[in-house]
């Protein structure tokens, strides 16, 4: 009986620990090698490498997932907990912890209104921080000079865009290539709306004074990267005027309420980006005949307005034969006016002349004439001198000048001699005698400066400029003459 155990636990195989964990995996792979389950993300999380790891449970159980980076770049929406998916993959174990998990090949939201829900919760909440504010939205420039999109460079919508473009109105356009779905799309077109805005103004490549942010239609999980809050703030911040056109006119992303303008399509964004240049041609011609036929019209008006303004005026030739006839008259009145001037004037001096005192225009003459005597007198011994005396004089006080000084000395001397000379001549008695004075002396030579002195002389003596005169006076008649 004792050697019975000891038997039994000899037939019993030993396993390593790896040998048993390698017989679990391989015993669960083979039961379970393609299931699709359905439950809620809990813990769900991305790694650096770009794995996601976490669980998925239900009301009573929880199994851990693991989806590698491959299948996780495919997603076309965000993984959330609290998000109820359908996970396909396979059933394996992880040695290392003694668990078993699921390997998820492919994940998708349980239903289209679990997915809806999650966006409108994200709507109210950005909506409530004031990123969808009409207040914030910039208006669109009426002729962008560049154009950015934000798109994919192989999808039908930039060509779409840039046939668009062509025939309305060309435009520079630069093209930020951006995946459209699936994982890091939604950080893509973030990272492509502040690329946009970080470019510097006037730098070598042209800041865009519009950004398009384009998608052709899909379903709600291919348009869910443009739901992504990153995409919305990006939208929101952007100091570009920004108009989305994500999907077909029934679909609706976050991103266009971020927005500055929505467009239904990718076609409809371009139309709204740029005008009809033929239309603006044809709105040009336009306006140029118009405005040539305002100026033609109002030419019209002023030369008619000018012409009734003329008929108001009066003939020319009336002007200028009123100043004609006036200035005949003053030529005629001219003569007259002259020789009236001329008699006003020599009355005039008459009477000056006759108010003038004869003897005091004698007395003057007598005292003119003896300052001419006493200057005779004085400058006669002067003249009298010898000149070589002058001369001898001047060597003894300036022999030590230079001789041009001694020449400018002459020359001075001779100039004042020369002045007192004309001065005698012209205080001289001849001078006054030659401008048709004369004076009257008696018999002893003397001035007679009155009438009555002159009536007592028994003869007088007339001198004139040119000789003298006797006369006897004679007594005085009424009219006062004295010869």
């Amino acid at each position: 009986m004792n050697d019975t155990p000891r038997d039994s636990h000899a037939n019993t195989p030993e396993y390593s620990v790896s040998e048993i964990a390698g017989a679990l995996k391989r015993t669960v792979e083979a039961a379970f090698g393609q299931v699709r389950v359905r439950g809620e993300l809990s813990g769900f999380r991305r790694q650096s490498s770009g794995h996601w790891y976490g669980c998925l449970k239900d009301e009573r159980s929880l199994i851990d997932l693991a989806m590698w980076r491959g299948p996780a770049a495919a997603l076309t929406f965000r993984p959330e907990d609290g998000m109820e998916v359908i996970i396909t993959g396979k059933l394996t174990t992880y040695p290392g912890r003694s668990k078993y998990q699921l390997i998820v090949d492919r994940m998708e939201p349980a239903g289209v209104g679990a997915l809806l829900a999650q966006i409108e919760a994200r709507r109210l909440q950005l909506q409530a921080e004031g990123l969808f504010d009409a207040s914030r939205k910039k208006p669109l420039p009426w002729l962008p000079g560049v154009i950015g999109v934000v798109t994919s460079p192989t999808g039908a919508v930039i060509r779409d865009i840039l046939h668009r473009l062509a025939d309305r109105f060309p435009r520079r356009v630069l093209v930020w290539p951006v995946a459209v779905q699936g994982e890091g799309s939604a950080a893509q077109v973030a990272a492509a709306i502040a690329g946009f805005n970080a470019i510097p103004p006037g730098g070598p490549i042209p800041r865009p004074d519009l950004i398009i942010v384009a998608r052709g239609g899909g379903s709600i999980e291919d348009l869910a990267g443009f739901n992504e809050e990153n995409v919305v703030r990006a939208a929101a911040a952007s100091q570009i005027p920004l108009i989305s056109a994500v999907g077909h006119e029934t679909d609706t992303t976050l991103i266009d309420y971020a927005s500055d303008w929505r467009a239904p399509t990718p076609t409809a964004a371009a139309e709204r980006a740029v005008p009809v240049r033929a239309e603006l041609a044809a709105q040009v011609a336009m306006l140029a005949g118009r405005l040539d036929a305002g100026v033609v019209r109002g030419w019209k008006l002023r030369r008619e307005r000018a012409v009734g303004l003329s008929r108001r005026l009066p003939q020319p030739r009336n002007l200028i034969g009123l100043a004609a006839q006036r200035i005949d008259d003053l030529a005629e009145r001219l003569p007259n006016a002259l020789n009236a001037r001329a008699a006003q004037a020599t009355v005039r001096a008459n009477s000056a002349a006759a108010r003038l005192r004869p003897q005091l225009l004698v007395a003057r003459a007598d005292r003119a004439a003896e300052r001419v005597a006493n200057l005779a007198a004085r400058l006669g011994p002067a003249l009298a001198r010898p000149l070589n005396e002058d001369a001898q004089k001047l060597a003894r006080v300036g022999g030590g000048l230079r001789p041009f000084l001694i020449e400018s000395r002459l020359k001075s001397l001779a100039a004042r001699l020369d002045q007192a000379g004309r001065m005698l001549g012209s205080l001289g008695p001849e001078q006054v005698l030659a401008r048709g004075y004369a004076i009257v002396t008696g018999p002893d030579g003397h001035v007679i400066a009155s009438a009555a002195a002159a009536a007592s002389q028994p003869h007088l003596t007339i001198r004139f400029g040119d000789g003298q005169t006797p006369v006897i006076p004679k007594p005085a008649t009424p009219q006062g003459s004295l010869f």
